[in-house]
């Protein structure tokens, strides 16, 4: 499956879509090219390994008491650094981030999430190295 986003729920944009098809054009463009034989040199690659989720602060009644701050809103992907801003209190006060790395938040204020107790999702990045490759079969 190939995920694009974020767009909201029920929405269709032109943007997200065409972003699907390059997508989905280069995937069957490396089957086509693998399966005439062709080499795939060894390479590495920067992706975002999943920490933990976040959830929104809440009371003691389960309800949430802050929404995603306006310089955390749509900043996927984007890195998030000791002292950020995170939240924002119906009474102004600013929750910030409190941790020992530099990570990459996605899923930011997401709708669909909302029921899950999910504001945000942590991620770190990291490098992967992959094999060369080649099909044995010609």
């Amino acid at each position: 499956g190939v995920e694009v986003g974020p767009q909201p729920q029920g929405v269709l944009r032109a943007d997200v879509l065409d972003k699907m098809r390059k997508i989905i054009k280069h995937g069957l463009d490396f089957v086509q090219l693998f399966n005439e034989g062709r080499e795939f040199p060894s390479c590495t690659i920067e992706v975002f390994k999943i920490m933990e989720k976040v959830d929104y602060p809440r009371n003691k009644n389960d309800e949430i008491i802050a929404i995603i701050h306006p310089k955390l809103q749509d900043q996927d992907w984007q890195p998030l650094n000791n002292g950020d801003p995170l939240f924002l209190t119906l009474d102004g006060e600013v929750i910030t981030y409190e941790g020992d790395c530099t990570v990459y938040p996605t899923f930011i204020n997401e709708a669909a999430y909302y029921e899950k107790k999910q504001a945000f999702v942590k991620t770190t990045k990291m490098k992967l190295t992959a094999k060369h490759i080649r099909s044995s079969v010609l």
